[in-house]
């Protein structure tokens, strides 16, 4: 994983809007009424070069395919392992549902995806490679033709493909998650086989506290959440630490997030998760507080943090003062080569869905951009 010893590189989550024709083509495919196959492959394969050229011109230095392929980032697995079907029962957030005005008005307003959520039903394992070799082969293309410094990946981790795909085969849940992590092994591995960065999304460990460990007291959520890290680090074993970064987050959406569990909840359980480095929402106003647990953590030696220095639920593009100032805290803590800017989470985690208009999102991430650089001058100067 590059790190500078120069400057502050910059990064986000990893999902970016698709236009209309990329989203129209994965519904269509998911609904099996998708006429041209190698029509839909073409226009993937064309808004991966222009998402990563966006990222590129907008300063960012870690690019992602923008998930160009995916409807969202736990549902795709569906196609690439056996074992599920049908749907699933919708599970509210809890903070949404202590303020069902909302709950409903967000429905009305499209805020709640409609797609199919598969549940476990059969026995799990890994049987389609071709899709994933199809993001490869379009991410190496499109860094050819727009050089970055890096690229990464996204891939759904075994806890929050269990958070959104309950089971409905396996005995126990350990014995899905340690399914799930064994089907999973041979996508982390051939991501990062191709020379690609990856990075595993795993809302489960925060967002899951409100969700599938709703009614579960704080040392029963973190016991049970362990058991979902320690699945990951299994899926991984095989791969070393600094190919690797972890995602953490509480949800990507514009609500109360009054029933988010706090960070001295999530932090310890995340830096169990073998990936160097960690990404974590720090921007929104539920979370912006929380640098000083960080600050008063112990955190391991190796350990990159990539801070969200812009939120990815509002129309607001951050002050690059702001941005900066934000950086320079999280420096002072494990020093300037071990922090990178990122973004809270991704502008578009469900296919034709993202609270932030297509041209503000790239308006923010070249304000990181430019933060970043002031912060470069401060902490270098």
């Amino acid at each position: 994983m590059k790190q500078s010893t120069h400057r502050i590189l910059t990064t986000h989550v990893g999902s970016l809007p698709r236009s209309q024709a990329v989203s129209e083509g994965v519904f269509a495919e998911e609904k099996g009424s998708l006429k041209d196959l190698n029509g839909l492959a073409e226009t993937i394969r064309g808004a991966v070069k222009d998402v990563v050229k966006l990222q590129v011109d907008a300063g960012v230095d870690l690019v992602s395919d923008g998930e160009m392929s995916k409807i969202s980032y736990a549902t795709y697995i569906k196609d690439r392992i056996s074992g599920f079907d049908g749907d699933s029962p919708r599970n509210a957030p809890a903070d949404l549902e202590e303020y069902p005005g909302f709950l409903e008005r967000q429905a009305k307003g499209g805020g709640t995806p409609t797609y199919r959520r598969p549940q476990c039903v059969g026995e799990i394992k890994h049987v389609n490679m071709a899709p994933l070799k199809a993001d490869i082969d379009n991410m190496q293309a499109a860094m050819v033709d727009n050089p970055a410094t890096e690229g990464f990946m996204n891939a759904a981790s075994p806890g929050v493909i269990a958070l959104f795909q309950p089971n409905n085969h396996y005995k126990t849940q350990e014995d899905y998650l340690e399914a799930l992590a064994e089907a999973m092994r041979p996508e982390y591995e051939a991501i990062v086989a191709a020379g690609i960065i990856l990075q595993l999304d795993s809302p489960d460990i925060g967002l899951g506290r409100h969700m599938m460990f709703k009614d579960k007291p704080d040392s029963e959520y973190q016991k049970l959440a362990e058991t979902h890290i320690e699945a990951l680090n299994y899926a991984t074993r095989n791969i070393p630490a600094d190919k690797m970064r972890l995602h953490v987050c509480w949800g990507n959406y514009e609500g109360p997030h009054h029933c988010d569990a706090d960070m001295d909840l999530v932090l310890p359980v995340a830096l169990k998760a073998k990936p160097q480095a960690l990404l974590f929402e720090s921007s929104n106003p539920r979370h912006a507080h929380e640098w000083t647990v960080f600050r008063d953590a112990d955190i391991p030696e190796d350990k990159i943090l990539i801070p969200g220095v812009i939120d990815s639920t509002t129309n607001f593009i951050e002050h690059p003062k702001l941005v900066a100032e934000r950086l320079c805290r999280f420096a002072a803590i494990v020093g300037r080569e071990r922090v990178i800017a990122g973004t809270d989470c991704g502008f578009s985690t469900f296919a034709g869905f993202g609270a932030v208009d297509e041209d503000i999102v790239y308006g923010k991430l070249a304000a990181m951009a430019e933060g970043a650089q002031l912060a470069t001058k401060q902490l270098w100067s």
